[in-house]
């Protein structure tokens, strides 16, 4: 069975992470950060620095249970906007297959409910039918799509 908890990403970790140089207490699994991770850690810090800590709404690491390893990301983009609350997600290759982001992505719904978004929304690309997988899996239903992608939320 998968197992994986969300933990929460600080501005310093953050930092790190988008400059890859983690500290010796730092369990990065081979290909963490993986370059998606890296392309919205930018808007998360310059976010961050302005407006504090967006949590709940913020970045969290995919830590692997087993070995407490990090092993991809999922975040928001920002608190719900009329109970809607966006999200995305991502995993190195490695850890990729083993049910590991329909957990992450599971608990993040659960965080965002939670909070008081109503609905939680995510895409992937069309050509993309593993993500389709981990967001019907994580109870998503899909709900529209076009030539590019996807379109998913909650119930």
């Amino acid at each position: 069975m998968a197992s994986v908890s969300i933990v929460p990403l600080g501005l310093e970790e953050a930092r790190r992470v988008l400059a890859q140089t983690p500290l010796p207490s730092d369990n990065w699994a081979p290909g963490y950060p993986f370059a998606d991770e890296l392309d919205v850690l930018p808007l998360f810090i310059d976010a961050f620095e302005r407006n504090g800590n967006p949590a709940p709404f913020g970045l969290y690491a995919v830590v692997r249970s087993d070995d407490g390893a990090y092993i991809g990301g999922i975040g928001f983009f920002g608190p719900p906007e009329d109970g809607v609350a966006e999200l995305g997600f991502g995993l190195i290759e490695g850890a990729r297959g083993h049910g590991f982001a329909a957990e992450a992505l599971a608990s993040a719904i659960r965080i965002a409910l939670d909070n008081g978004a109503t609905s939680v929304v995510a895409d992937a690309l069309v050509d993309n039918p593993a993500s389709h997988r981990t967001m019907l899996t994580a109870g998503m239903v899909e709900t529209r799509r076009d030539d590019r992608l996807v379109y998913f939320a909650t119930r």
